[in-house]
């Protein structure tokens, strides 16, 4: 079946991913790959902006991949490779900063929001992420990119890039990408309010063992106002009603919004119940990607055929911008 296109898509490396990660992202990685050609990059350099050091970025490396490839990547008809193994974004992302307006960068809502979370390290990276994140995209001459609704103006803004870049040097060399908007769960942490997230600690890691995510699910915040065992709950504002309806069968579902509502069922039953579901949902994952951590090198291997493949696409695109230019 002919594909419909080219789809990039790159995530920071962040080790072992999370549900919120596996529900927002590579559930969707997997899906893509059924009806597009698919490029997914581990971003090392992206995370240099950020990072005071880089003693754990190979190691997390390595738990990424581990959890892509585990979750379904498929390296034998997707692109699966590290960034930093293909030089030519880097250039690329020259190229590109000589056609984008300085006000343009320091007007984007997420390099403001990356300034109030870090005020005492506002690098030249952190200001020409979104430069580079168009050279990800467009190195590639990537179609689409999968986003949520958050991402549309770095979508948007790589299309401004790519027209500025066509029209001062004439030539329709640079493809303008579509933003393929996902459905992206807003996936809650154990706290019951706060996105889940690493930084905050209220993560629920998909590589984690049986008995550490039923510890990490027995922590969850439910029902703030039903403080006794025979209090009714409202599972309309209960997180783990909330992952019930993803993880828990129909009836399950209902039988835990009924009883619950009139004090059938405790908390404790709830998350117990919410425990054994995810577990089994995750048995198969965690089996694979067991097998495939005692093999590090063939993950390795794996990045390293991904890099030859993206970099033989890069190199080609680099030509055609280099022509474009004029360079000698």
């Amino acid at each position: 079946m002919a594909k419909k296109g080219r789809v990039f898509s790159g995530a920071r490396p962040t080790g072992r991913q999370h549900l919120g990660n596996y529900l927002g992202a590579i559930q969707n990685y997997v899906k893509l790959q059924d009806d597009y050609d698919c490029i997914y990059c581990i971003v090392d350099i992206h995370a240099l902006t950020t990072m005071e050091t880089t003693r754990d970025l190979k190691q997390n490396t390595i738990e990424m991949a581990l959890d892509w490839l585990a979750a379904g990547i498929r390296p034998d008809e997707s692109i699966m490779f590290i960034q930093s193994h293909v030089p030519e974004v880097m250039e690329l992302h020259t190229m590109l900063s000589m056609v984008t307006p300085l006000g343009k960068l320091t007007d984007l809502p997420t390099f403001k929001e990356k300034v109030r979370e870090q005020p005492n390290n506002v690098n030249y990276g952190l200001v020409g992420y979104p430069v580079l994140m168009a050279a990800d995209i467009m190195l590639y001459k990537a179609d689409f990119v999968p986003v949520g609704v958050d991402q549309a103006p770095h979508i948007e803004f790589t299309r401004e890039i790519a027209r500025s870049f066509n029209y001062r040097y004439g030539k329709n060399v640079l493809v303008e990408p579509q933003m393929k908007v996902t459905k992206v769960p807003k996936v809650l942490g154990i706290d019951g309010a706060q996105k889940m997230g690493k930084s905050l600690n209220n993560h629920i890691e998909i590589a984690a063992t049986p008995e550490e995510t039923q510890q990490r699910v027995m922590q969850m915040v439910t029902d703030p106002a039903r403080i006794k065992r025979n209090d009714p709950g409202n599972p309309d504002v209960c997180n783990v009603f909330t992952m019930h309806k993803i993880f828990s069968s129909p009836e399950e579902i209902e039988m835990v919004n009924t009883e619950c509502r009139r004090a059938g069922i405790g908390c404790v039953d709830c998350k117990k119940l919410y425990a054994k579901n995810l577990n089994a949902h995750l048995e198969p994952f965690r089996a694979r990607r067991a097998e495939m951590a005692e093999h590090p090198q063939d993950v390795w291997d794996i990045l390293e055929d991904g890099a030859k493949r993206a970099r033989s696409i890069a190199q080609e695109t680099m030509r055609e911008v280099h022509d474009a230019i004029g360079l000698p």
